[in-house]
């Protein structure tokens, strides 16, 4: 499973804003194309998520190890977080995504920082 800090959501969820600490899901099945990046920090540099999806969110690598055997198995549900943010105000949200992923029964996350 993964999470990024790219600000990452479907096209049509609601976009973060400034000293958002909340998560956006993103079923595994998520086209590229319907992927929007909403991070607001204007030193942030977007050129890579622009050129290659998997800069900022590698789904298609870790779908890729899961074709190989090197993972055994996939989440269908990926979450991402915008990095520019005051810590305090991602800690709730963060502690309730735990709880998700433990109701899951995720074994592991892959932290894609930005």
């Amino acid at each position: 499973m993964l999470i990024s800090t790219a600000g990452l959501h479907r096209r049509g969820d609601r976009p973060f804003q400034p000293g958002d600490g909340s998560y956006r899901g993103i079923p595994a099945e998520t086209p590229a194309r319907d992927l929007v990046m909403s991070h607001i920090s204007v030193n942030f540099d977007r050129t890579g998520f622009q050129q290659d999806l998997n800069t900022a969110f590698p789904i298609d690598r870790l779908r890729e190890l899961v074709a190989k055997g090197t993972v055994g198995s996939m989440a269908t549900v990926h979450y991402s977080f915008m990095g520019a943010f005051p810590p305090t105000a991602a800690e709730p949200h963060a502690q309730h995504l735990a709880g998700l992923l433990k109701a899951d029964k995720v074994d592991a996350a892959l932290l894609v920082p930005v």
